[in-house]
């Protein structure tokens, strides 16, 4: 049973504890469809379109940007409008988002899809602030919970997205509008919360908490290894199918492959956490991940049938894991659930910047050599680079932001 959290500002009585955590769950599942449902159909937009694979990173590329943009900024439209009701509105951002880029028009394409990632960035910045001010006592438990609901989402995305585009009722714009239908759900679920989290009376200036964090270095820490994080699960998100195809995979067997990486990473979101959670530092914890990465990475080199499976398994095992990691992180190194939001915008901000650049430039390293080889292993010297900042974010600290 949850402990109830004598510092939460929201009631503890049982019955809405539940309530919010299905609102927690509800919001999370609907931060990674609207992006991995997009990577088992970059040959098929392809065929459909006539898109280049750098138009189709910067597709890929787009919602990370809208992180980037959005995240830091986050917190002032918590100070305005509260964090229930800033959610809310990320639920029916990230619902009008789907519905327009599923447009037969394909600015239209680009135009949703930053749309419903500025919707995914408040989700993503939100979400750890919200389990420190109303569940610090149980952040493991709830942080594994939402971020393996995360995975669950993605892997859904990616399992179904080829059989629905080869459905003639869908066709892949189809496969992508249908994630309306779940965001929208979301909202309606959430709307009580607007009632029930009640909006903090007093906030630091929002420039003096960002000018602070960024003269801190465990913050830079934290948020240069998010990125690291990011950079390689989107790059996997986005290119995992098309590198199976080219060595000549169906796009079937691709995207479920896909959906196998998504589907080991809800165990990794769910068991990195609580074991982090029962940690003061987390720097083994980072080692064994990123050395999982990096033996992924080299079988991915040398796709051999028996030995796929495997390699998309411990790859997407460790980058859940690293996403659930982050996230605890920026529990663990926050005095209090307003610099876990200033920490969790600045971290995504910077992150997800960081991150933007992977899926281009690694369709751009193919593009330029006709091999995927050189794209994993530049994604390989990322997983080191990675390691070292990890090492440092994982080493036990506090950021204090003071009145």
């Amino acid at each position: 049973m949850l402990k109830p959290d004598l510092k939460a500002s929201s009631t503890t009585s049982q019955p809405k504890q539940a309530l919010l955590i299905a609102g927690i769950l509800f919001i999370a599942i609907n931060l990674r469809p609207a992006l991995a449902s997009v990577g088992p159909l970059v040959s098929t937009i392809r065929e459909s379109t006539g898109l280049s694979n750098s138009m189709l990173g910067l597709l890929t590329a787009l919602p990370l940007l809208a992180f980037g943009v959005v995240s830091m900024l986050t917190t002032l439209f918590t100070k305005r409008f509260g964090m229930a009701a800033t959610l809310a509105g990320a639920l029916l951002l990230i619902t009008i988002g789907i519905l327009v880029r599923s447009i037969d028009f394909i600015p239209a394409l680009y135009i949703g899809t930053i749309l419903s990632g500025i919707g995914i960035a408040f989700g993503n910045v939100l979400l750890p602030s919200l389990v420190k001010r109303n569940f610090e006592s149980n952040s493991g438990l709830i942080t594994s919970l939402y971020s393996g609901v995360m995975a669950v989402g993605a892997a859904t995305a990616a399992g179904i997205s080829v059989p629905l585009a080869q459905n003639e009722v869908f066709g892949w714009r189809g496969a992508l509008a249908i994630w309306a239908l779940l965001s929208f759900a979301a909202f309606f679920i959430w709307i009580p919360q607007i009632w029930r989290i009640k909006k903090a009376k007093k906030h630091r200036n929002f420039l003096k908490a960002m000018k602070h964090l960024t003269r801190s270095a465990l913050a830079w820490k934290v948020a240069v290894f998010m990125g690291l994080q990011s950079f390689a699960f989107y790059v996997i998100l986005a290119w995992v199918p098309d590198i199976l195809q080219s060595r000549g995979f169906d796009a079937s067997y691709s995207g479920w492959m896909l959906s196998l990486s998504q589907g080991t990473g809800v165990l990794g979101s769910l068991v990195i956490p609580i074991w982090a959670g029962r940690k003061k530092d987390q720097r083994s914890i980072i080692l064994v991940l990123v050395l999982l990465e990096a033996i992924s990475l080299v079988g991915l080199m040398f796709p051999q049938a028996g030995l796929v499976p495997i390699w998309v398994s411990l790859i997407g095992f460790a980058l859940g894991g690293s996403f659930g990691l982050v996230l605890m992180l920026i529990i663990f190194r926050s005095e209090d659930s307003e610099t876990a939001a200033e920490l969790s915008g600045m971290a995504q901000s910077i992150g997800y910047l960081i991150a933007a650049t992977g899926p281009i430039l690694f369709g751009s390293i193919f593009d330029l050599t006709g091999n995927w080889s050189y794209s994993l292993a530049f994604l390989l010297a990322i997983a080191l680079l990675k390691l070292y900042v990890g090492l440092g974010a994982g080493k036990p600290g506090k950021i204090s932001q003071g009145a």
